[in-house]
């Protein structure tokens, strides 16, 4: 799963080298060869022959976890830093895994009943360790796996690729192709693209027009609505950034992605009141009034409690509600399977939902859900798949965006179920026992989508 997260995020590339510290027998190795990754594997039992060497990425994947002492995970940690040219990746077991962890308790862990020791992690616990050990700026990429960043231009660049849209640059055939990608580039963005931000293809097919009349084709070809919409988006996403990017120092304007430092550029008057405007929204997070007003004007379901929004929804979300879900993914790890997130109003916390039937199952059930509260950035998981009466979805289409494919589907079953009856006891219906005795007592029963009448009925 690191490995994955990593090739995923763009921390792991063909033209940087990676040393697997700790490999084990080498699986991790061989699988990343494999999709073009030069690695190296050392480990202290299975490959030692040569002593491990500075590389561009250093993976301490399950490592700190087995180790007994708490001064030699220190040391561990500290050796792998040390080989590490641009990131280190560290992943360990967490806490939640308790449940599959039997033994005898040592010291602050268990010898398992295979005599291996484990220490569980909070993802907290972790990120503050590599933090404390390697004086870097890091960041949690998925729960149990952060990454150190050796130059904060890396940081920064990373927390970029997270946060603002890419634009697909389709293969261009000819000059009319490729002009058409850059107009939909300008309209996307609100602005024309940097020389940099054009791949090599299409830059190729424009090359015989002199920039100054490319800039007036671009501009007569451009929607002006389309434009100042993408101005929006992007001066919406560019707070979005400078926000998250405070977690650890935002550094200065030249240390940003030059794709940023364009939008900063374009979309306002300086560096300096971009930030100012960042900070402003960051103070919004604060304010009970203001969270709950962007709330109640957001895309999602609001409960007493907390919105509920679906992954799907979350770009349509108030900038300030992005900037809170995205608060908790840096400080605690977003998971990667996610179905809904929760941001509550009642307290300040985030948590993530885990439904993989949403789309197929009418009524979809809790799986798991993994939480971080504020400030303290405790975290918590529970598990719902082995729960014999789990909790379950109501009324699916609210959780989504209004142009979502599936969203006219989930509603006209809802519609159904209202006129069946089937919500008139909304206290009972939760979970899964209530909601199989409000079926039977409406004498209806569900074929996918479809709400019909039980055959048991007549």
């Amino acid at each position: 799963m690191p490995s994955r997260t990593a090739l995923d995020d763009r921390i792991l590339k063909p033209e940087l080298h990676t040393l697997d510290y700790g490999s084990g027998k080498g699986l991790d190795v061989t699988r990343l060869r494999q999709v073009g990754i030069p690695v190296t594997g050392w480990d202290p039992y299975f490959a030692n022959e040569v002593s491990p060497s500075e590389s561009d990425v250093v993976l301490l994947t399950y490592v700190l976890n087995v180790i007994e002492e708490p001064a030699e995970r220190i040391s561990t940690l500290r050796a792998a830093w040390e080989l590490t040219r641009n990131v280190l990746i560290v992943s360990t077991r967490l806490s939640w895994d308790a449940r599959r962890v039997h033994g005898e308790e040592l010291e602050d862990g268990v010898v398992t009943t295979r005599n291996t020791f484990q220490h569980l992690f909070q993802p907290s616990e972790l990120k503050r360790l590599v933090e404390q050990v390697t004086n870097a700026h890091c960041v949690s990429a998925r729960p149990g796996v952060v990454y150190a960043f050796r130059n904060d231009n890396d940081r920064l660049a990373y927390l970029a690729r997270k946060t603002m849209p890419s634009f697909d640059w389709s293969n261009s055939d000819d000059f009319a192709t490729a002009l058409r990608l850059v107009v939909s580039f300008t309209e996307a963005r609100g602005r024309l693209p940097l020389v940099e931000e054009i791949p090599d293809e299409v830059r190729e097919m424009l090359s015989r027009t002199a920039w100054s009349e490319l800039r007036k084709l671009i501009h007569r070809a451009s929607d002006p609505e389309r434009l100042a919409s993408g101005s929006k988006r992007s001066t919406l996403d560019t707070l979005l950034y400078l926000g998250i990017a405070l977690f650890n120092g935002r550094g200065r304007l030249s240390s940003m992605p030059l794709s940023v430092q364009a939008d900063i550029r374009s979309h306002f008057t300086s560096f300096k009141e971009a930030c100012a405007r960042a900070d402003r929204l960051l103070l919004k997070l604060r304010d009970d009034s203001y969270l709950r007003g962007a709330m109640r004007n957001s895309v999602g379901k609001m409960t007493p409690s907390a919105l509920y929004v679906h992954e799907r929804a979350m770009a349509s979300m108030p900038v300030v509600l992005r900037l809170y879900e995205h608060c908790g993914a840096v400080a605690a790890g977003r998971p990667a399977d996610f179905t809904l997130v929760k941001l509550h109003h009642d307290k300040r916390a985030v948590a993530w939902l885990g439904y993989p039937d949403f789309d197929k199952d009418p009524h979809p059930r809790t799986a798991w859900s993994y939480h971080v509260t504020f400030p303290s950035l405790d975290t918590g998981y529970e598990d719902y798949s082995a729960r014999a009466n789990r909790p379950l979805l109501h009324r699916k289409e609210e959780f989504l965006a209004t142009n979502d494919p599936m969203r006219d589907k989930y509603a006209r079953l809802t519609s159904a179920e209202m006129a069946a009856g089937l919500y008139s006891n909304p206290s009972v219906i939760g979970t899964e026992v209530g909601w199989q005795g409000e079926l039977l007592r409406c004498g209806v029963e569900l074929r996918g989508h479809r709400l019909v009448k039980a055959a048991s009925s007549g």
